[in-house]
């Protein structure tokens, strides 16, 4: 296949050219678990479930690498506000975070590292860097040591800055620090912090700076060159400006494409936890269907900023039961048969930096040609592009009459489906009796129990109000 791709380093687009040909390797930074994830931070894991799909439909192999952030400051912070472990709070939101994946379809990772479990990889990091006359031990006796960025002339090449228009490095304070931009690699453990959230070092007790944490976990996992590194564009810098410096300077290649993904903002300004304006997944799927919720997430082009509202979350949600609707019509007329292959033109789109807009239009013109073949009856023609629709639903994760079916999670939509449908039987039989009591009241219970019942020529449909 040929693949390009937006390389944020470069600014331009880049072919993907696999390390090793045939397999790619893709590490996203992953959740620092704080908090419960909102819809900004899903829309990462979407953008990077939709490329694995599409690089895994085109024969490639991926491995695909997502860490979870499980010691930082803001962590230690919300263990001594909810007066519980640190070690407690991450593992509480990283099982949010993990709920989250499921109920809008995300694949998980290949491996899902964190960074509690990579300290020894992350001292050996800092001692290559320190022997290299890259890194230094504060003199101050905090026990911290920073990377000295004025060692590095590259240092501002991803972010496109020069390093004397930068502010000074907020991780920590700056008596210690040669220059006032030089970040943390250990942070030094401090009197307040619980002994459990440091380790023993050359340098003394302490934990691992945020930004060393992936250049460590990327390294282990892919090696020192890799294809694509990624994430939300408002982690290009400090975050990964800091990451590519420490790994080149370590002498590893590390990333060939920088993958960015722009913000979901909400009220004009980023979604996030610190300005307080966020959604949680959980909510958000109390308004609409998960996989309507998962095709307003996809359906912009990943660089492009989502201004969500509720009337454009709305508008995501009729334009997608109208694909669902065309699925579950032809399915009933031709049978749910198998995805087939993909029109050629969607697969241009979707080579084309991931532009899954022009993929969507793809889509909407061959369901547009299915809908015409279901008003002529014509069940040959109409097999072949329910085939294709599916088949382009299936890369973008949205295919309606698969949904919720994957990893074992099918065998409760399989036992509710047939106590469904045994319900939908009995209420067609008291009709055919002419029983209307009967009918009405077997009818309501299933609406009371979240089913939308939809009486057509061909026989009764149902749905969950949630999505089936």
């Amino acid at each position: 296949m040929t693949m390009r791709l937006y390389d944020s380093a470069s600014r331009e687009l880049r072919p993907l050219d696999p390390v090793v040909p045939g397999q790619v390797g893709i590490y996203h930074c992953g959740l620092t678990v704080q908090g419960p994830p909102h819809i900004g931070h899903i829309r990462k894991e979407l953008v990077f479930d939709v490329l694995r799909r599409w690089l895994e439909h085109a024969g490639l192999q991926v491995t695909i690498i997502a860490n979870v952030t499980d010691i930082e400051d803001k962590i230690l912070a919300k263990g001594r506000q909810q007066g519980k472990p640190w070690f407690e709070v991450a593992y509480e939101n990283e099982r949010a975070l993990h709920a989250a994946y499921e109920v809008l379809g995300c694949r998980p990772p290949t491996y899902e590292p964190r960074a509690t479990g990579h300290v020894p990889e992350m001292i050996e990091m800092i001692t290559e860097l320190i022997d290299r006359g890259h890194a230094y031990p504060a003199t101050d006796g905090s026990g911290d040591v920073y990377f000295d960025v004025r060692s590095w002339p590259d240092y501002g090449q991803l972010s496109n800055q020069r390093l004397d228009d930068m502010q000074a490095a907020p991780d920590a304070p700056p008596e210690g620090k040669r220059d006032p931009r030089d970040f943390a690699l250990w942070k030094g453990r401090k009197a307040d912090e619980p002994e459990s959230a440091s380790w023993p070092t050359p340098w003394g007790r302490g934990r691992p700076g945020w930004h060393l944490e992936c250049s460590a976990m990327a390294a282990k996992y892919l090696g020192h060159e890799f294809d694509i590194h990624g994430g939300g564009l408002d982690l290009r810098f400090p975050h990964h400006e800091n990451e590519l410096a420490q790994s080149r300077a370590a002498g590893q290649r590390f990333a060939r494409v920088w993958m960015h993904n722009a913000m979901l903002n909400l009220g004009n300004s980023k979604m996030s936890k610190s300005v307080g304006n966020t959604l949680t997944v959980g909510e958000v799927v109390k308004r609409v269907p998960a996989i309507a919720v998962r095709y307003y997430l996809v359906a912009a082009h990943y660089r492009s900023i989502i201004e969500f509202s509720e009337q454009s979350l709305a508008e995501a949600a009729t334009a997608f039961e109208r694909i669902e609707g065309f699925c579950v019509r032809a399915a009933e007329l031709v049978g749910e048969g198998e995805p087939g292959t993909v029109p050629q033109a969607f697969a241009d789109a979707m080579n084309d930096d991931l532009s899954v807009p022009a993929a969507l239009a793809v889509l909407q013109a061959e369901i547009g040609e299915g809908n015409r073949q279901l008003a002529d009856g014509d069940t040959a023609a109409l097999a072949a592009t329910l085939a294709s629709v599916r088949a382009m639903l299936d890369v973008l994760g949205l295919d309606p009459l698969t949904w919720g079916t994957q990893d074992g999670s099918g065998v409760a939509t399989d036992a509710l489906g047939q106590l469904v449908d045994a319900l939908v039987a009995a209420r067609a039989e008291a009709k055919a009796a002419k029983d209307w009591g009967r009918a009405d009241e077997l009818r309501d219970q299933l609406t009371a129990a979240g089913i939308e019942l939809e009486d057509t020529p061909s026989g009764t449909r149902w749905n969950l109000k949630g999505g089936r």
